[in-house]
């Protein structure tokens, strides 16, 4: 048999110091490691940034990936492929990648021909939707699967059906330290002569810092002379959202403890060599984590390998960790339980030292040395197993590199049109029009793109200000007598004397709806649950079937969380046959459609019947919704193979001519959520096809060959005139623009990450 050449390069991607995490420390680590075992390899990181500036990386970093940005995870991809890689070892932790959990890692390893070797950092027991779709993905282009513990390998083949054959165990790394007393090290940090109690690692909630400082009292009580260390920075994420709130809270429960004299709290990273004199000088490590749902902890291998004493909750990595007496797992969140065995092992030395040679003498099959080695093994593996498979290569590739072409998000014109009371409805070019005012229709649309965003995770807190503005005008806007939504304000915050718009009704229903099913703000859900209801139970009588069709839309987004409810339920299968009857009332060969004319918002009356048919498993309304839509994609395509819009100025009756303008960026919107939909329930190459034409028309793929859209303001003109572009920047057309971005960004995101179109989210 031919032998395998030897690896000479391997890229490290995943989170690296001086970036104040874990995975970082893991990262660095690792690469660090195997390159001093094996100093012909070369070796370099492509860390995660979650920080628009980066970080201040050593020479071995040599490309950087903004965490937030797709195109950015395949120029990574790129840059892989032409550096001559070997082996590519992925760090996979959830949170520290873009995208829906963690997806856009996906998108690079789908287009890297190298052997890829993972190690999951966390392999959940009940994982969500999107996390057991991106993990068994991420196990499909693994060449090798790396974990910690055997739990993590049962979850693996259990949950996930990951090949058993495929899986390496290899245990969390630790720096060597010598079997020393603790006395040696105290005299550096002023507790000599003390007895010190340990826990390390970044600061925030889960970690179960306050029950050691309410088990300190009875601790104290019987070994006055106890020192409780606390090191380490608070979470940089914690500290971004809360400042040092939390940190101050454990300070003072210390000092409501009355145990304020035996807490140290050091509040900064330490570098390895500092760390081992704490290490070194803790008598017992206490790791009082709030759950079990813990496959590896870098904390506790380093203090066990190190030869310590641990108590421990019984998190899964505790557990197997600690068996055979190499530590003591007490319950969790049980205070008493923690001041039992600490004040146990204090007083037994015997014990106490038993169980630190036992950890010990584990501990040296996880020293880096020892670790890097285990890798490398994998790595050659993976060279060996790669070389033996033919990679079967993404079919939709034109797709991917056209869509990577979309347009960043800009926000810039959202604001700019945005004050304290809601989005204004009208500009003069890009400037806010105070004098008409706001109206419900726009604030919900703007509502539902925020939603949209933070899908896309864009959380800014400016976008999440303007979120709560646009929900607050919804509120304000329902009149819970009449259970509909005024539509029109004025300047000074006085509604308008109008009579009630059925469209606006339906389009606040669709917000409130996308609020509930979509949304992760626990107050847009609340709210949005609480007035949702209400309004819906009108819906029924509209005469509107665009206001149907809204409204239809709106209750399939309430019930991706609720799919029990069935007074919603019912509404949805009331209003589908609603749509239903006026199509076969009106439609026939050459005219399959809802009405005598085609109007406005033409597509979303299609879009409903698809979603209906789909999640109600009635064939005949998802083949009505599907060729209507189809009928009004060929009528609304030019001889030029671009999208043109029914216009405004006459729309298009039945045996009559179609206006040609004014044409609406709301058509180009409507029709890019619909085609969108299509292609997710059909996995057909048109659909796409055609939502991008629609998307186009935005960028100057049109009758006049003009942008619609506003690459300066982030603004979208209010439409196409016969001559000309009209250069109002309105709200509708704004966010007509921005919704359609963020449909066709999302659909970017999961065809980079997924093989088969079809694994599409059910939307």
């Amino acid at each position: 048999m031919e032998s395998q050449p030897e690896i000479r390069n391997i890229a490290f991607v995943g989170d690296y110091l001086p970036r104040l995490c874990g995975i970082a420390t893991f990262t660095t680590d690792l690469c660090t490691s195997v390159a001093a075992q094996f100093p012909k390899v070369q070796c370099f990181a492509v860390p995660v940034n979650d920080l628009a500036g980066g970080y201040d990386y050593p020479p071995e970093v040599r490309f950087e990936i903004e965490e937030q940005n797709l195109a950015s995870y395949h120029r990574a991809a790129d840059f892989l492929g032409i550096s001559n890689v070997d082996v590519v070892c992925v760090q996979h932790e959830f949170g520290i990648y873009g995208g829906t959990a963690g997806r856009h890692l996906l998108a690079l390893l789908r287009e890297v021909d190298i052997p890829i070797v993972t190690t999951l950092h966390t392999v959940l027991k009940d994982p969500n939707a999107d996390q057991k779709r991106v993990m068994q993905e991420l196990i499909h282009l693994s060449t090798r699967l790396v974990v910690m513990s055997q739990k993590g390998a049962g979850f693996l083949e259990d949950v996930y059906k990951a090949p058993a054959a495929k899986i390496d165990m290899i245990p969390h790394g630790i720096p060597e330290t010598s079997f020393m007393d603790s006395s040696s090290y105290k005299d550096l940090f002023g507790v000599a002569g003390k007895q010190v109690l340990l826990t390390f690692g970044l600061l925030s909630p889960n970690k179960g810092i306050e029950n050691v400082l309410n088990a300190l009292p009875k601790i104290v009580a019987k070994h006055p002379d106890v020192i409780y260390i606390v090191l380490g920075a608070t979470h940089p994420n914690l500290v971004r959202e809360q400042g040092e709130s939390y940190r101050l809270k454990l300070e003072l429960l210390a000092e409501k403890n009355g145990v304020q004299k035996n807490v140290i709290f050091y509040n900064r990273f330490v570098d390895l060599p500092e760390l081992k004199e704490f290490i070194g000088a803790a008598d017992i490590y206490l790791t009082p984590y709030l759950n079990e749902a813990q496959i590896t902890s870098g904390t506790l291998a380093y203090c066990f390998g190190a030869g310590k004493a641990v108590v421990s909750t019984p998190y899964w990595y505790a557990q197997e960790l600690l068996a055979d007496d190499r530590g003591i797992l007490v319950p969790f969140n049980d205070p008493d339980a923690i001041a039992q065995a600490v004040t146990g092992l204090l007083t037994d030395d015997a014990r106490r030292n038993a169980m630190r040679k036992n950890a010990y003498k584990l501990g040296r099959d996880m020293v880096w040395g020892n670790v890097a080695c285990s890798y490398m093994q994998a790595f050659q593996n993976a060279r060996k197993q790669r070389a033996g498979l033919t990679r079967k290569l993404f079919t939709v590739k034109t797709l991917d590199k056209k869509l990577t072409e979309l347009p960043d998000i800009k926000l810039d014109h959202l604001y700019r049109m945005t004050d304290s009371s809601g989005i204004f409805q009208h500009a003069i070019v890009a400037v806010p029009n105070f004098s008409t005012g706001y109206c419900t229709d726009d604030n919900a649309r703007a509502l539902i793109l925020t939603v949209l965003l933070e899908e896309l995770e864009e959380n800014s807190p400016h976008l999440i200000n303007a979120a709560t503005t646009y929900a607050a005008f919804l509120q304000y806007a329902f009149d819970p007598k009449l259970n509909r939504f005024r539509n029109f304000m004025e300047f000074n915050r006085s509604w308008k004397e109008e009579a009630i718009s059925e469209d606006c009704c339906g389009r606040a229903l669709l917000a409130l709806g996308t609020c509930v099913g979509r949304s992760k703000n626990p107050g847009f859900q609340a709210l949005g649950g609480q007035i949702f209801s209400h309004a819906l139970s009108p819906a029924t009588g509209f005469s509107s079937p665009r206001a149907w069709a809204l409204a239809l839309i709106g209750t399939h987004e309430y019930l991706r969380r609720f799919n029990g409810d069935r007074q919603v339920s019912q509404v949805r299968a009331a209003l589908t046959d609603l749509l239903m009857g006026l199509y076969q009332r009106t439609a026939s060969p050459e005219w399959p459609w809802f009405e005598d004319a085609v109007t406005y918002m033409n597509a979303q009356l299609s879009h409903a019947l698809i979603l209906s048919g789909r999640w109600t498993a009635r064939p005949d309304v998802l083949e009505t919704g599907l060729k209507t839509l189809r009928w009004l994609a060929k009528i609304q395509t030019a001889d030029g193979g671009y999208f043109r819009p029914i216009g405004s100025n006459g729309f298009y009756k039945r045996g009559g001519e179609r206006a040609l303008f004014d044409q609406q960026p709301i058509e180009a919107q409507a029709m890019v959520s619909a085609c969108l939909e299509a292609y997710r329930c059909t996995s057909d190459d048109y659909w796409f096809s055609q939502a991008r034409r629609a998307f186009d028309w935005f960028l100057g793929r049109n009758d006049l060959g003009l942008f619609v859209y506003d690459a300066n303001t982030g603004g979208c003109r209010d439409g196409l005139h016969v001559d000309r572009v009209n250069q109002n920047q309105g709200a509708e057309s704004t966010l007509a623009f921005l919704v359609s971005l963020a449909e066709m960004q999302q659909v970017n995101s999961e065809l980079a990450a997924f093989e088969n179109p079809s694994a599409l989210p059910l939307a």
